[in-house]
């Protein structure tokens, strides 16, 4: 089986291609300030020639469903939403913390990722890694002082919101934090196309349609809206 995720939710634009699940190809590429846009759609069929890989080869569209950018998962979505219309073929959504909880695999530690959400939260969520990621606390959009009132032990922690309340973490967990290297705080979509595969052969794969975001909180202008009521 060929399995394409796009992971856009954090300030870059990664694809990767898989068959049989082993990687054929995996690009990353920083896209700051929106570029997610300009950079997806050529990035994505500069991999598939790479492949000699057509869309219509492809087996399973995945791509990060959430929490991230509320932009870059419009643009992840929209675009593998696309893709799966044009192709008739399934597709998944997949969180970014499971992924990005995927880099820390056998530890035999909870794993905690955290991305800056901003306005002093994180979207963090808990789990136990072993070949899979296994949740032991939901992902939400948390302050990190609530966050960490719900870990005991020893936990492993990364993500870009891990390094910005590196000081936090340690004053209220002490030695029972500890941080993973920064080479592993990115989403890495290789990781996102074997979590697809799983998730497709449990059956949870589904039409374009319903491929929906996971935002975990309210846009700007959502908020701005309920204010204005």
């Amino acid at each position: 089986m060929i399995v394409l995720c796009v992971e856009t939710a954090a300030a870059r634009v990664g694809i990767a291609l898989t068959r049989n699940g082993q990687l054929a190809a995996e690009s990353l590429l920083e896209a700051p300030a929106g570029r997610q846009n300009r950079l997806l759609m050529p990035e994505l069929q500069r991999m598939l020639e790479l492949c000699s890989l057509t869309p219509e080869q492809v087996d399973l569209f995945a791509c990060i469903r959430g929490p991230g950018s509320f932009t870059g998962i419009r643009t992840g979505i929209a675009t593998v939403q696309g893709l799966a219309l044009s192709t008739g073929r399934p597709c998944i959504g997949l969180s970014s913390l499971a992924v990005l909880a995927m880099n820390l695999p056998h530890t035999g530690l909870p794993v905690c990722p955290m991305l800056d959400a901003r306005k002093n939260e994180v979207y963090a969520g808990l789990y136990r890694v072993t070949e899979l990621p296994e949740p032991l606390l939901d992902d939400a959009a948390v302050s990190p002082q609530t966050l960490l009132q719900q870990i005991t032990g020893p936990t492993l922690f990364l993500g870009d919101g891990a390094r910005r309340y590196r000081e936090v973490i340690l004053q209220t967990l002490g030695s029972n934090a500890l941080f993973a290297p920064d080479h592993l705080a990115v989403i890495r979509p290789s990781a996102g196309c074997l979590l697809a595969a799983v998730a497709h052969a449990a059956g949870d794969s589904v039409p374009p349609e319903q491929l929906l975001p996971a935002y975990l909180r309210l846009s700007e202008a959502e908020l701005s809206r309920q204010n204005k009521i």
